[in-house]
């Protein structure tokens, strides 16, 4: 009779649930999920819960397998030598492989006032927490969008459709992803919902008040309610636990995801990076990343050797209100290409998207090992990414491209 093995993922978000889902392949493996939530978050809906469109959870029941144990609770730390988990009710688990997909937030903002006036949405708990807010506060009350990633621009259309009086202050460029043809599209849409755009040099943000913010130029701009949507966060389990992390807090892991430190931590998802060179935070990459992360955990019980990342991009889609929306395609290298969907159609696909990533992990959970984006061609588009940032670090030229490829 084979020895059972304890698989323990941390963190149930896109990447966590694909690979806890996966891990079941195996009868002799026992996988725990450890989620400080009971429900799971559709993350890329949390614009739609600010604007009172979609709760943005939906039921573990939908799409975790019946073969994962789900433990509700935080893990405070991890002890890789012992190869325990302390959790923040006083518990301990214990693993033999552990998968590590905590996923990320908020950015703490450096920006005087911000953490004290600001609302961020980048998890659930914040967003929950803007929602009564703007309920409180008059139709006619100035609402502020603070960076005009896709976050801030699906969250000001959102609440303009709603008919709030919003202003998005790009501090840039807005929608730096976009083609300038799409960046073109969303910001004709936006005009036609009523959101002032505030982009250029001059705009980005230096102080936050109860009832203001200030630009760089000197621009004092009116705020009932300011919404902060800059930049991204990890959490900092990896730092505390003594792990190998990057600038940013990502655990820092080898191209099969697997750990720098300890060859039975492998990481997924918004907080990991891969050979130093992460991927862009979303959950076009975290499922096939939760994927490939336990193909390796399985590769590894079995005696194999894992296969490295495979990660190919091909769009990304923002929506713009409850009717209109923008599909930009993109180079596998997820460089944005001329050739975009917007309009009606645009908000279709994009809301396919939100329930074709629901349907991923539901599929995976029913049949373990269906999924299989993890594996379509584009191998050599990150290794020609990795090349070309080892030539960077070093100032020696990238390999030549060969033809066709």
């Amino acid at each position: 009779m084979s020895e059972n093995t304890e698989v323990v993922v941390i963190g149930g978000g896109y990447a966590g649930v694909m690979a806890a889902n996966r891990l079941t392949r195996r009868g002799d493996v026992t996988v725990t999920l450890i989620n400080p939530r009971r429900s799971f978050v559709h993350r890329i809906r949390l614009h739609q819960l600010v604007g009172g469109t979609d709760g943005a959870v939906v039921d573990y029941r939908e799409v975790l397998g019946e073969g994962v144990r789900l433990v509700a609770d935080t893990v405070t730390r991890i002890d890789a030598a012992g190869r325990k988990l302390a959790l923040a009710s006083g518990g301990t688990v214990s693993y033999d492989y552990l998968v590590y997909a905590v996923g990320s937030g908020s950015a703490d903002p450096s920006v005087p006032g911000a953490a004290e006036f600001a609302y961020p949405i980048g998890t659930f708990e914040e967003a929950e927490r803007l929602r009564p807010v703007l309920d409180a506060a008059p139709a006619t009350a100035a609402v502020t969008v603070v960076g005009a990633g896709p976050t801030g621009i699906e969250t000001a259309a959102e609440l303009a459709e709603a008919g709030r009086a919003v202003t998005l202050v790009c501090g840039g460029v807005l929608g730096p992803y976009l083609h300038p043809r799409g960046r073109r599209s969303v910001a004709k849409r936006l005009a036609g919902l009523g959101v002032t755009v505030l982009d250029g040099p001059d705009t980005r943000v230096t102080a936050v008040t109860r009832d203001a913010v200030t630009l760089s130029g000197g621009r004092e701009l009116p705020s009932a309610v300011t919404i902060w949507t800059v930049g991204f966060g990890v959490p900092d389990l990896a730092v505390r636990s003594g792990l190998s992390t990057d600038a940013l807090g990502r655990l820092r892991t080898d191209e099969t995801l697997t750990s720098i430190d300890d060859e039975r931590i492998i990481a997924a998802g918004d907080s990991a990076a891969p050979s130093d060179l992460p991927l862009r935070m979303s959950c076009q990459a975290a499922m096939p990343m939760g994927a490939r992360a336990a193909d390796t955990v399985l590769s590894r019980i079995a005696g194999e050797r894992p296969e490295t990342l495979n990660q190919s991009f091909a769009a990304q889609c923002i929506s713009l209100g409850r009717g209109d929306g923008i599909f930009q395609f993109a180079k596998r290298t997820d460089v944005a290409v001329w050739f975009k969907v917007d309009g009606r159609l645009g908000a279709k696909l994009k809301e396919l998207v939100c329930v074709g990533v629901v349907k991923h992990l539901a599929d995976e959970a029913a049949k373990p090992g269906s999924y299989r984006l993890h594996r379509v061609s584009g191998g050599g588009t990150r290794e020609r990414q990795l090349q070309a940032a080892a030539a960077e670090r070093t100032g020696t030229p990238a390999p030549a491209r060969r033809a066709g490829v």
